[in-house]
Order: C-alpha cells, then sequence, then structure tokens
C-alpha cells in the first residue's frame, strides 16, 4: 500500500480512476487498483471510451454479437459502454457497501449531443441506469443551462448524478441549486433520499490552460500562471460549504439527504513546468472526490505531498490570486464561458469518433 494514497484518502479525498477499458476490467489490473491504491471509484468519459474501443480487441466478440443482431452505430455503443459500466459497478460493489454507498461508484456520460436538450437527457439518464442496472452507478449529465433542469429532474426521480463540465462559480452554485431541487422534488415523491448520491464535477487544469494562454497574450505575468485552476477550486468549495448550510439543507439531512462532494476533475497537470501532483496536493480537503488519470495517480503514489487540509485555510489566498487576475487583465467571465462551450464540442468531437471508430467496427464485422 501507498503511504501517500493512504494518506490521501484518510485526508477525507476519496481516489476515483479516470479512466476504464474492459482490458482493465477482464486483466484484473482495476481490481489491482482497487486493493492496492485505495482507488474506491472510476469516471468515463466519450474521450475515455473512444480510446478503449480504439485499441482493444476484447470488444470484438460482443460486436459481432451486435452486428448479427441488426444493432445500429447508437446501439452498440450504448450497449458496449453499459457493459464495462456494469462490470466496473459489480467490481466496486465491496467499496460501495462498506462506504455506506459513498464510495464505489462508476460514472456513465449521457451522449454529449443531448447536452442542450432537456427531455432527451432526462430520458437518456434513465435509459443508462436501466441498462447498467446496479445501485452504485453514476449517470453524468452536463452543467449546461438546460441540464439544470435535467439533474433536477433526474435526482427527483431518485437517479444519482454526477454533473459535470462545471468550471465557474456561478454555474457551480446553480448545479447545487438543482441538485438540492431535485432532492425536494424526490422526498415529496416520496423516494428514499439516502438511497440518492450525487458529486459535482469542478474541472481544475483546463482553467489553468486556458488563462495561461491569455496571460502570454497580455505578456509580463508570468508570476500569476498555473494558480487560477487551484484557486478557483478552493473558491468552489467555500461556496460548497455556505451552500450546505441553513434551514433549508437541514430539512432535507433530517430525511436522510447527503451533501453533493466536489469532485476535482480535470487533474492530470497538462503543463510539464508544473508539479505533476499540483491538483491533488493542492486541495486536499474532507468531503471531497480527485478523480486521476492512472499517470497522476502513479504520480501521487511516487512523489506527492500530502499535508492535510490545503483548502480552508487558503480562501484569501485564493481571492487575491483571482483579484490579482482580474487587474492583469482576464475577463473571468469570458473565460468560463470559452471554457463551457470549449468542454461541451470537445465531448460532442470524441463522441463522435468513438461513433465512427464503432461503425467501422459494425461494417468490418458484417463483413
Amino acid at each position: 500500500m501507498s503511504d501517500n494514497l493512504k494518506s490521501l484518502s484518510d485526508a477525507g479525498v476519496s481516489i476515483w480512476l479516470d479512466d476504464l477499458s474492459r482490458e482493465r476490467l477482464e486483466t484484473g489490473n482495476l481490481a489491482d487498483l482497487i486493493k492496492n491504491s485505495h482507488v474506491v471509484g472510476v469516471t468515463t468519459n466519450p474521450s475515455i471510451f473512444a480510446a478503449a474501443l480504439a485499441d482493444g480487441e476484447r470488444y470484438d466478440e460482443q460486436v459481432r454479437e451486435l452486428a448479427a443482431e441488426g444493432a445500429d452505430v447508437d446501439r452498440t455503443v450504448f450497449m458496449l459502454t453499459t457493459r464495462d459500466v456494469r462490470q466496473a459497478c459489480d467490481q466496486l460493489m465491496e467499496s460501495f457497501e462498506a462506504s455506506g454507498g459513498v464510495d464505489g461508484r462508476v460514472s456513465i456520460e449521457v451522449a454529449p449531443d443531448l447536452a442542450h436538450d432537456e427531455a432527451a437527457t432526462i430520458a437518456s439518464a434513465q435509459e443508462l441506469r436501466d441498462e447498467v442496472d446496479r445501485p452504485n452507478v453514476l449517470i453524468k449529465i452536463p452543467a449546461t443551462t438546460e441540464g439544470a433542469p435535467a439533474i433536477t429532474t433526474t435526482i427527483g426521480n431518485g437517479i444519482s448524478v454526477n454533473v459535470t463540465l462545471i468550471f465557474g462559480l456561478e454555474r457551480y452554485r446553480h448545479v447545487m441549486e438543482a441538485y438540492v431541487s431535485g432532492l425536494e422534488k424526490a422526498r415529496d415523491a416520496g423516494q428514499d433520499l439516502s438511497r440518492i448520491r450525487s458529486v459535482a464535477s469542478f474541472f481544475v487544469s483546463r482553467v489553468d490552460t486556458e488563462i495561461d494562454k491569455r496571460l502570454d497574450e497580455i505578456g509580463g505575468h508570468d508570476d500569476l500562471k498555473g494558480k487560477a485552476g487551484v484557486a478557483n477550486a478552493r473558491l468552489a468549495y467555500r461556496e460548497f460549504e455556505k451552500f450546505f448550510a441553513g434551514e433549508r439543507w437541514e430539512a432535507l439531512a433530517a430525511a436522510g439527504a447527503h451533501k453533493q462532494r466536489p469532485l476535482w476533475a480535470s487533474t492530470g497537470v497538462k503543463n510539464p513546468d508544473y508539479r505533476d501532483t499540483m491538483y491533488v496536493d493542492d486541495l486536499v480537503v474532507a468531503d471531497t472526490v480527485n478523480t486521476m488519470p492512472e499517470k497522476t495517480l502513479d504520480a501521487v503514489r511516487d512523489h506527492s505531498d500530502i499535508q492535510g487540509d490545503q483548502v480552508t485555510n487558503h480562501y484569501d489566498d485564493a481571492e487575491q490570486v483571482m483579484a490579482a487576475l482580474a487587474d492583469a487583465g482576464i475577463d473571468y467571465d469570458d473565460v468560463i464561458d470559452t471554457l463551457e462551450r470549449e468542454g461541451v464540442e470537445k465531448f460532442e468531437k470524441s463522441w463522435t469518433e468513438l461513433l465512427e471508430t464503432v461503425q467501422g467496427q459494425l461494417d468490418q464485422a458484417k463483413g
């Protein structure tokens, strides 16, 4: 067991792996990470599945079976990905039960091209939940304007949700509001609130990438590079602390509701000049999830520096960073708008690549 990973877990951070493939499932790789690396959850996205299906021959047999049944590409992708997620849920079931449902979670995302279609997102979330058919699945819904009512309805239907593609503080507040409104709907409909869980995936490294690029265009502010992502996330955690307090929340908590934990996403460092564990070391705080690619997990195991809570005692520092960026000419709202738009576009592109890969495999299977 890695002392660094144990220290991170002991500090209240749930370690989730940001990757999944049938190879990981069938070779015992995921089981090994669960056993020896404190991994207690898995997140997926279209990019991850596109890579897994492009590189792995382990999907060929199922593709041939689906081709013989006459399945189209959308149905084939649905069946391939839900099978992987179901198997991962099974491998994490012990973690799920041991944590009382806090962890042991596996996320699967509604199709990105539904991001701006509320009704289709709600229907897709239900279909994915029903097909995976495991209590520890999380349905990922993007935090678009149209996503908020879909989140509320899905939570209200008793489905656990991972809200993804959150970059800014205002959007994050809307996400928490959507979650709590959903819990109130669920309570009024007689749902068991204790069975509903949610995380809010707040993206970190992409904020630095965008702001660093703008600082380069402005010139003369190298001292501010690589600071926005952590500062923004720290201020998000302050919003989390504020929101899940007071009479409205206490009434839901008394009915069995759980807080929607912040999940630090996009925690692989994009700039090689930065510490490769900075988005882990600098965001240690209780009641959070850090989902990381295996490369980052390995780096944390090898040379991370876990020093306990690095968030709640740094709110003033975070405010100073954001104020300095504004003084330097960085338009925060424009940065967030750009990241939200590009985030959906990137996932849509990955989804298209996934469909193209699977269509090629279907064509080959048909002869």
